[in-house]
């Protein structure tokens, strides 16, 4: 069932759960992610068990099978959104594409598009997985209930042979680039130049890797999750486009009438030896550059929440405290805030999109600025994956270290970026763009 431009009724939707423990959280992961390859609409949301990770909710989340759904361009994007998942009342799951920033502000996206994925897309599940401890929870709508007890057996079953199951037809893929070195720090010194003048202080610039050919997303998603396992990894899949992620950076999430939001700026390799890795984290997190990308995107997310907030709840929780991750060591600060009384849960993503950390400061300005020196429509790349429950809460991270594939124009696609402010050296931008794709290029240069 999809959603027409205006076609809306009440749904009052019971789901049927039916609970399982298991031993093996790593083969059950993959037995659930081998067996949902079989659906048209997969959002596969995973932990990786990240020990770091604040306000974890669930180890992983499998959402499968359209039962409505609504897809949109920017137009009227957030109140279309707001009034299905206000109506369905239910869980949903689904994307907000970067170029959602028209509809919150007077702002046009004119550049190249390989990808061509709608705007906003989002789905209402008729079987979702919820992994928590060594609990499974199956939360089935009622007309595919009888399905559960089949289902199961299927999934504990599945040995993930099938698809593992590498192509020999795949030509080796050419990855080439939107903006070469020498253009990228041209580029770059025009930024600086707005900083100088005084029109931003801070924006995130990125250049588009890309290749024409074919690819495995699923045995893809899985060797990059491997590299890197983060804490907010997504396999997605809707109408032929894949997106297939490594991010470590959560958006948003709401718990309760509590806002949580975790910006990270600020990039470190990890070293050799324990000592090596120790002094890189320490460098980072005393580099006067860095911390002042972060504080000043935490600036920004303050007042950005300060919109939907009650009267004095928004508070700074942790400040550019440095983590580690498989392959960087990343500075990410924690903002919180209590929702507002009357503020529908849409409203507060409304009023936050695009994320900070993907911006700049001012963020209009900057948006602005960026659309003119980028190459590429970012699409869904610095967008957002999440889900709502019916209770109205929500969780989303931030689309970066990710593959997006469109299996129709065979056209795959992986972005980088990176905060330029009045600090900034061109050259060391454009290495730490190449220390974040690392990942991506090591993947699909092992897959063709």
């Amino acid at each position: 069932m999809h959603f027409g431009n205006a076609y809306f009724y009440k749904l009052k939707m019971n789901r049927t759960t039916q609970t399982h423990t298991y031993e093996d959280l790593v083969l059950l992961k993959q037995q659930l992610l081998a067996w949902a390859q079989a659906y048209d609409e997969v959002v596969w949301l995973d932990s990786n068990d990240y020990e770091y990770q604040a306000y974890p909710e669930y180890n992983a989340i499998l959402a499968v099978d359209a039962f409505t759904s609504i897809k949109t361009s920017y137009h009227g994007a957030f109140d279309r959104l707001e009034e299905y998942q206000q109506t369905t009342a239910d869980w949903i799951f689904g994307y907000l594409a970067y170029d959602l920033k028209n509809d919150v502000e007077k702002l046009t996206s004119k550049n190249d598009d390989g990808l061509h994925i709608p705007d906003l897309q989002f789905f209402q599940p008729k079987k979702l997985f919820l992994i928590k401890g060594n609990v499974i929870e199956m939360h089935y709508l009622g007309m595919v209930d009888d399905e559960m007890d089949e289902d199961w057996r299927s999934i504990t079953k599945e040995q993930n042979s099938i698809c593992d199951v590498v192509s020999a037809n795949n030509a080796p893929l050419k990855i080439k680039l939107k903006i070469h070195k020498e253009a990228y720090k041209e580029k770059v010194r025009t930024m600086l130049s707005h900083i100088n003048r005084g029109d931003i202080y801070e924006a995130n610039f990125c250049q588009e890797f890309y290749a024409y050919g074919t690819i495995d997303p699923y045995r893809t998603y899985k060797q990059l999750n491997a590299i890197s396992s983060p804490p907010f990894a997504t396999y997605l899949k809707m109408d032929m486009h894949y997106l297939l992620s490594a991010t470590p950076e959560r958006y948003i999430r709401k718990q309760g009438n509590k806002i949580i939001t975790q910006p990270i700026k600020g990039t470190a390799p990890r070293g050799k030896t324990l000592e090596e890795d120790n002094a890189f984290a320490k460098e980072l997190s005393q580099d006067p550059k860095e911390r002042s990308e972060n504080i000043m995107i935490v600036d920004l997310v303050r007042n950005d929440l300060s919109r939907t907030a009650q009267k004095g709840s928004v508070a700074v929780e942790t400040l550019c405290e440095v983590y580690p991750f498989k392959q960087v060591h990343q500075m990410i600060s924690t903002v919180i805030s209590e929702i507002g009384v009357g503020i529908s849960p849409v409203d507060v993503i409304r009023s936050t999109f695009p994320m900070g950390s993907m911006t700049g400061a001012p963020k209009v300005r900057a948006m602005q600025i960026i659309e003119t020196l980028e190459d590429t429509k970012r699409g869904l790349y610095s967008g957002s994956v999440g889900y709502f429950t019916p209770a109205g809460d929500f969780d989303f991270n931030v689309i970066i270290r990710s593959i997006l594939y469109n299996e129709t124009e065979k056209y795959i696609s992986y972005s980088v970026g990176g905060a330029i402010t009045a600090g900034s050296d061109p050259d060391k931008e454009y290495a730490e763009c190449l220390l974040k794709a690392k990942a991506m290029r090591e993947v699909l240069e092992q897959i063709s």
